[in-house]
């Protein structure tokens, strides 16, 4: 299948958007991270509701920031995309169990789909397992 080519300014668009909502995620998922890791109070009373013991903030931190590390990582992006969807529907499946309010549920799945968007966005790789228009 070919796939149209795009015009230089056009790739340079798109690869701009597409590393600056990178950022954005990376940041964001990098600060939620750091929190868990740290034990922030806030983020220990989110858990607790969660039906989570605080003893495995640590680990769900660290596994948050290695996934985000492989997502950063260039040659590991695709697979770090596909290892937060992971984390990220475990986040799904866990407000809804405690019946946490629709945006509580739906954000992981906006996340996601801007850690994808992203990656779309910036990695030309990725057009040939999704062959989508822009």
């Amino acid at each position: 299948m070919q796939t149209a080519a795009r015009t230089p300014q056009l790739a340079t668009k798109a690869l701009w958007a597409g590393r600056i909502l990178s950022s954005i995620v990376v940041l964001f998922l990098v600060f939620d991270a750091v929190m868990k890791v740290v034990g922030e109070p806030h983020v220990v009373e989110a858990t607790v509701s969660l039906g989570y013991p605080p003893s495995l903030l640590i680990g769900i931190g660290l596994a948050l920031l290695v996934c985000t590390i492989v997502y950063v990582t260039p040659r590991t992006s695709i697979l770090g995309a596909v290892l937060l969807t992971g984390y990220l529907g475990g986040a799904v499946a866990s407000n809804m169990r405690v019946g946490h309010s629709v945006f509580e549920c739906a954000f992981p799945v906006i996340v996601g789909g801007l850690i994808w968007g992203g990656l779309f966005l910036r990695d030309d790789g990725l057009h040939a397992l999704l062959p989508l228009r822009r």
